[in-house]
């Protein structure tokens, strides 16, 4: 049991740790929260939420879609201790949401728009993680919005980093690259030993090594502090939430909206984690509410940030070789104790090696293979991932899921207004076939058949495949039945009743 820990959930372990570190520390940084309050959310998303949730693979933490929702509630609730109070009620809501079954809409979430999340989230980490991997960090570190405050957006940001390179960042990212891929290969996938090891703690400990080596040898060559991880000072306690918002309209405002995306997102998250899944296992939904639930109220009394399921760590954990949910647990007693224990050699790591670990996830994530399998799969397919994956990639994950859910249900419906009644004909005989359910949306269709319809024609219309007809196609075949009596069109009717 514990061989089988260390040789897979452990590793993984390690690998989401290191991704964890930076994210919880840059998402806390773009709230406006103390950067004490990422790593609370951090170790409470892993040993909480990751401990209740019945998710084998999902990885919760401090998610870079709620940080505009945080930024903004910090200042309008005045203090970040009334911030708390709306994060612990939002998990109460959560709990709340679980508990009354709410997590079905997870399964309301088409294949294509989940792969469509996945393959933007890839092509976001490759875009977005590029400055970093270069030297260039003028944003925080995981940020995944495609405008910034300042005007610019994330293609003007990589033309801003290639005109920014530094020499010491590029090496160690090129170096951890070509680490990470040769570390996935047979050679160290064979290997008894070295396939225990992690390649990301491989590339994290030499891109170390490579810092300090360039300091001593050519300082001109150093690895500035603004590109190294940076640990919040632990002299001072954690915030507490301020109680006496309780009685503030606001306070209950902001927890609605932070339950409701948190929520949201979570379920997108899971979704997508089962489908990297390598064993397809399925998470309960709304044991997921309940488990984001906990840990949101446990940060809120903690003094965290808000936390969800997030699809950038989750998938890290799945690429790492996951088996159980003791990986999550793991990463959050590994942050726990490394920033605790081990601060000095963290603000040693270069940004450039984590953004090097992220460039290869997202690297997986969109493999091209992806992009032609959703194609030859056809439109009414393609065109929702499609939407999916540029919607993300110009606006956020939310909205972007809305954009193809929206093109999801219009190409249903184009391919249910098209297939859903089949007329054929033999010179004046005619066959008209309900091949499943139909509705006011297939009135158009059967008045145009009806309308082709000469008279002293034989038509038969056949029912019987169709469990449910509606009252408006059975009004517009009554409506035709009074216009065949005056065209000497003889009817049949099969399984229909009008």
């Amino acid at each position: 049991m514990i061989k089988n820990f260390l040789r897979t959930d452990f590793r993984s372990a390690i690998v989401v740790f290191l991704v964890a570190l930076p994210l919880c520390l840059g998402i806390a940084l773009a709230s406006g929260a103390p950067l004490l309050s990422g790593i609370i959310a951090g170790v409470v998303g892993g040993l909480v939420v990751g401990y209740i949730s019945g998710s084998h693979t999902s990885v919760s933490g401090p998610a870079a879609g709620l940080t505009s929702i945080a930024l903004l509630s910090i200042a309008q609730l005045g203090s970040f201790e009334a911030f708390l109070c709306s994060v612990a009620i939002a998990g109460v809501i959560q709990i709340l949401l679980g508990v009354f079954r709410a997590g079905f809409i997870a399964h309301f979430f088409p294949v294509s728009v989940i792969k469509g999340m996945l393959a933007a989230i890839g092509l976001i980490l490759i875009l977005k993680e590029f400055p970093h991997a270069v030297g260039w960090s003028p944003n925080y570190f995981g940020d995944e919005d495609f405008f910034q405050l300042d005007g610019s957006n994330t293609f003007t940001e990589i033309i801003l980093a290639v005109n920014h390179i530094t020499v010491s960042a590029v090496i160690i990212s090129v170096i951890s690259i070509s680490i990470l891929f040769f570390w996935n290969g047979r050679r160290i996938k064979n290997s008894r030993w070295l396939s225990v090891i992690p390649g990301a703690l491989v590339v994290v400990i030499l891109s170390v090594f490579l810092g300090w080596l360039f300091e001593w040898t050519h300082p001109d060559l150093a690895i500035r502090d603004h590109h190294l991880v940076s640990i919040p000072d632990f002299s001072s306690l954690p915030m507490l939430p301020d109680f006496s918002m309780l009685g503030q309209l606001a306070t209950y405002k902001v927890a609605f909206t932070l339950a409701f995306v948190a929520s949201i997102e979570s379920l997108l998250s899971i979704e997508a984690a089962d489908k990297i899944d390598p064993q397809r296992r399925i998470t309960p939904p709304n044991r997921e509410l309940i488990a984001q639930g906990a840990g949101n109220l446990t940060c809120g009394l903690l003094g965290g940030i808000p936390v969800s399921a997030v699809i950038v760590r989750s998938s890290a954990n799945v690429q790492a070789g996951s088996r159980t949910k003791a990986s999550a647990v793991a990463h959050g007693v590994l942050l726990l104790l490394a920033v605790a224990l081990l601060p000095g050699f963290i603000e040693q790591i270069p940004l450039s090696a984590l953004a090097a670990i992220l460039l290869v996830v997202g690297y997986k994530l969109t493999p091209f293979s992806l992009f032609k399998e959703m194609y030859r799969s056809g439109w009414h397919i393609f065109a929702p991932f499609i939407v999916t994956v540029l919607a993300v990639l110009f606006s956020n994950l939310l909205m972007g899921v809305l954009a193809g859910l929206v093109v999801a249900v219009i190409a249903i419906l184009n391919t249910n207004y098209h297939t859903t009644i089949l007329m054929v004909s033999d010179k004046n005989k005619y066959l008209i076939r309900f091949t499943s359910n139909v509705t006011f949306l297939n009135k158009a269709t059967l008045r145009n058949a009806f309308s082709s319809i000469e008279g002293g024609s034989q038509v038969v219309i056949d029912g019987s495949r169709a469990v449910f007809v509606d009252m408006d196609i059975r009004e517009t075949i009554r409506d035709f039945l009074e216009y065949a009596r005056a065209k000497n069109i003889a009817v049949q009717l099969i399984k229909i009743k009008i």
